[in-house]
């Protein structure tokens, strides 16, 4: 299992997601991507009002620490024929971009 992450990792992950994602990510707004919040634990093509690619929608994939990092690593070999193009090669920058994802709880 994955220690648990500092305050500081989830702090670092927001500002990546919001150097990186926010273009096309939100917590809680679909843009091109869907919404983020409540993403972890949450299977993979379920949020409502978000045209998902065939490929993610059927996946029944659950988000979870390993999931999103391999996802994040390469979305295309991990799901192939889903939309998402970008890649984050770097495995200290996706820990810290999970640690703001697992962060964004629903109310």
């Amino acid at each position: 299992a994955a220690p648990t992450a500092s305050a500081a990792e989830a702090a670092h992950g927001e500002e990546l997601y919001n150097s990186r994602c926010i273009a096309c990510h939100s917590p809680d707004a679909n843009r091109v991507g869907p919404k983020h919040r409540g993403v972890v634990g949450r299977t993979a093509g379920t949020v409502p009002d978000f045209n998902y690619s065939k490929a993610l929608k059927s996946s029944g994939m659950v988000w979870s620490e390993e999931t999103l990092d391999q996802w994040l690593a390469n979305p295309q070999a991990f799901i192939p024929g889903q939309r998402m193009n970008f890649k984050v090669n770097d495995p200290t920058d996706r820990a810290h971009l999970i640690a703001y994802l697992k962060a964004l709880t629903l109310p």
